[in-house]
C-alpha cells in the first residue's frame, strides 16, 4: 500500500521532531521544511497528499505560501498551524480556502484527526454515496415499477437528475453504469406511459393531464401577469434540460429566490418548429396552422424559418386572453446580440411582459454532432452541464439575471424542449428522404421497426398539421435515432452519443419552470 505523503513546513520545524517521529511510526511519509520559498518549490517539484503549514513565518508568510501553493496545486488540502486564534486572521485562512486549521501546540491526536478528516473524507463520502445510491436504487425502481400518472414520473425523473448531479464527482464507474442502466429502463417504461396516455393529454385534458406546451403560457404566465404588479421576464433558454437547470441552479439562487418550480411537458415532437411555437402560440400546431395558416411552415426543412413569428404569436395569445399590455420580444442568437438586449435593459421596465429567447444550448447541441472540439469537451453528460455552467457564467444571460435581480420584477426561466444523448440506431427506409431530424420523421410510406418506435398514422389525433406530403409521424424511445439505410455506418459513426431532441424520453420532454424574485 502505498505512504499518504505529508509536508510540514514550520521554521521551528526541530521542535516539532515528537509529531514527526509518531507520524512516521503510524505509516507516514513526513517531508519537513522550514519556510515558504522551499515549499512552493517542492510543491512544483513532487506530490503531496496533505500540508501542514505554520501561519507565522519569517520571509514568506504561512498565508502567502498558502496562495502560492494553491495556485499550484488548488485541490491540495493544506492544515494551517497557528499559535494565534485571531478571528481576523482564521477568516484570512479561510478565505484563502484552508481545508483545517491547528492552534499551537498540537498534540499527536489532533494531528491524527485532521488528517483523518481531510485525507479520508472523500472515501467516506464515496462509501456513504454508494450505499445510499445502492438503496435508492432499489427506491427508485420500486418507485417505477408503480407509477402510473405524470406527477409520478416527475419524482422518477428528479430521482434520477440527483443521483447524476451527486455521481458527477465520483469516479467509481460500477455507480455510473448501474444509473445509466436505470435511467434506460425508466425511457422504456416512459414511453409506454406517453403512448398509453398523450393521445388523451392532447385530445381530453383532465385533472392528471400536465401542463404542456400550449397550456403553459396561459396557466402560468398569464396567471403572474394578472396576480402580480412587477413587470415579467420570460427567459426562454431553448433546449434546456431539467439537469442542466440544476447545474446552473446555485448560480442563479445567489441572485433570486426561487418562488414556482415545477416540470412541464413537451409536446411531441420535441423541437423548436413544434414546442416553441406551440409556446407562444398558446396553440397545438394543427390548430396554428389552420388559424394563422400565413405564420405556419409546412415544411419541415425550412426549419430556420420555422419560428420567425414568435413575436406575432405572444401578441395574439394576448390578445385571446383579453390581456392589453405593452411587451417585447428579442431573440438572441450571439454575442454581440446579446450585449445590445442587456444595454436596453432598463428601457424594457416599463413593459409589463419582456420575454428573451437564448438560442445557446441548442446551438450546442447541434455544434457537438458537427464540431471536433466540442465532441471532446462534451464527450459526455457532466462535462455538457458543465459546459452549461461555463457558459452562463461569461455570457450577457448572466449580466442580465444579476441586473433584473436588483429590480423589482419577476423571472420566468423555462425552454421549450431538451435532448438525449442517442445511442441506439434505428434503421428507417423511405421511398424518399424524409426530414432530416434523427427523432422524429414525417412522410408516407415508412419502413420501420414498430418496437423502436411510436407510430402515428394519423397526426391529427396529436393535433398535427396533415397534408398531402406528410401523413404520418414516427417517434423514436428511450435512446434510438434514425438512421436510413443506405450509409448506414457512416451516419451511425457520426450521430451516435450526439445530443438530439424531437423524440419521447424523460429528457426532452419533463422539462423546467422555474419563477423568481429577486432577494
Amino acid at each position: 500500500m502505498t505512504k499518504i505523503k505529508i509536508l510540514w513546513v514550520d521554521d521551528e520545524i526541530d521542535l516539532l521532531k515528537p509529531q514527526i517521529l509518531f507520524l512516521q511510526e503510524k505509516g507516514y511519509d513526513v517531508k519537513t521544511l522550514n519556510n515558504g520559498h522551499e515549499a512552493i518549490k517542492e510543491v512544483k517539484e513532487n506530490y503531496f497528499d496533505i500540508i501542514f503549514l505554520d501561519e507565522n513565518m519569517p520571509g514568506i508568510s504561512g498565508l502567502e505560501t498558502l496562495n502560492e501553493i494553491k495556485q499550484i496545486s488548488p485541490n491540495i488540502p493544506i492544515v494551517m498551524i497557528t499559535k494565534s486564534e485571531e478571528e481576523s486572521l482564521m477568516e484570512d485562512a479561510i478565505g484563502s480556502k484552508i481545508d483545517d486549521y491547528l492552534i499551537k501546540p498540537v498534540n499527536p491526536k489532533q494531528i491524527l484527526l485532521s488528517l483523518k478528516k481531510n485525507l479520508e473524507n472523500k472515501k467516506f463520502i464515496t462509501e456513504r454515496n454508494t450505499m445510499s445510491f445502492q438503496q435508492e436504487f432499489r427506491n427508485i425502481s420500486l418507485l417505477m415499477s408503480s407509477v402510473d400518472d405524470y406527477e409520478g414520473w416527475c419524482d422518477v425523473y428528479k430521482k434520477i437528475v440527483y443521483w447524476e448531479l451527486e455521481l458527477d464527482s465520483n469516479k467509481d464507474n460500477s455507480l455510473h453504469e448501474t444509473l445509466m442502466m436505470l435511467k434506460v429502463e425508466a425511457n422504456i417504461m416512459f414511453s409506454k406511459f406517453i403512448q398509453s396516455n398523450y393521445q388523451k393529454w392532447i385530445n381530453k385534458p383532465d385533472s392528471k393531464t400536465p401542463l404542456l406546451s400550449h397550456t403553459i403560457f396561459k396557466e402560468k404566465v398569464i396567471n403572474l401577469l394578472t396576480s402580480s404588479p412587477e413587470p415579467v421576464y420570460l427567459i426562454v433558454i431553448d433546449n434546456l434540460r431539467y439537469d442542466q437547470w440544476k447545474i446552473i441552479q446555485p448560480i442563479i439562487e445567489e441572485m433570486f429566490q426561487i418562488e414556482d418550480e415545477l416540470l412541464y411537458s413537451s409536446i411531441l415532437p420535441t423541437t423548436t418548429r413544434y414546442a416553441r411555437n406551440a409556446l407562444f402560440a398558446g396553440l397545438m400546431p394543427s390548430d396554428i396552422s389552420k388559424i394563422h395558416n400565413n405564420m405556419w411552415v409546412n415544411d419541415p426543412e425550412e426549419e430556420h424559418h420555422a419560428n420567425q413569428y414568435e413575436n406575432e404569436f405572444i401578441g395574439l395569445q394576448l390578445k385571446r386572453n383579453n390581456l392589453s399590455i405593452r411587451y417585447t420580444y428579442q431573440k438572441i442568437l450571439n454575442l454581440n446580440f446579446g450585449k445590445k438586449v442587456l444595454e436596453n435593459l432598463p428601457n424594457t421596465l416599463n413593459a409589463k411582459l419582456n420575454v428573451i429567447v437564448f438560442n445557446f444550448v441548442d446551438m450546442l447541441s447541434h455544434a457537438r454532432t458537427e464540431i471536433e472540439l466540442i465532441k471532446e469537451l462534451a464527450e459526455n453528460e457532466a462535462a455538457y452541464r458543465s459546459i452549461t455552467l461555463s457558459w452562463l457564467m461569461h455570457s450577457s444571460l448572466y449580466e442580465i439575471f444579476k441586473f433584473l435581480s436588483e429590480k423589482k420584477v419577476k423571472v420566468i426561466i423555462t425552454t421549450d424542449h431538451g435532448s438525449i444523448k442517442v445511442g441506439n440506431p434505428s434503421k428507417i427506409q423511405t421511398m424518399r428522404e424524409v426530414n432530416t431530424n434523427l427523432r422524429y420523421k414525417e412522410g408516407k410510406n415508412m419502413q420501420f421497426n414498430p418496437k423502436e418506435v411510436w407510430h402515428v398514422k394519423n397526426p391529427i389525433d396529436i393535433k398535427l398539421p396533415q397534408d398531402i406530403f406528410s401523413s404520418e409521424f414516427i417517434f423514436s424511445k428511450e435512446n434510438r435515432f434514425f438512421v436510413y439505410q443506405h450509409n448506414f455506418n457512416q451516419y451511425v459513426n457520426m450521430y451516435k452519443h450526439s445530443f438530439q431532441h424531437g423524440g419521447i424520453s424523460l429528457e426532452e420532454m419533463l422539462i423546467p419552470f422555474v419563477v423568481l424574485k429577486g432577494k
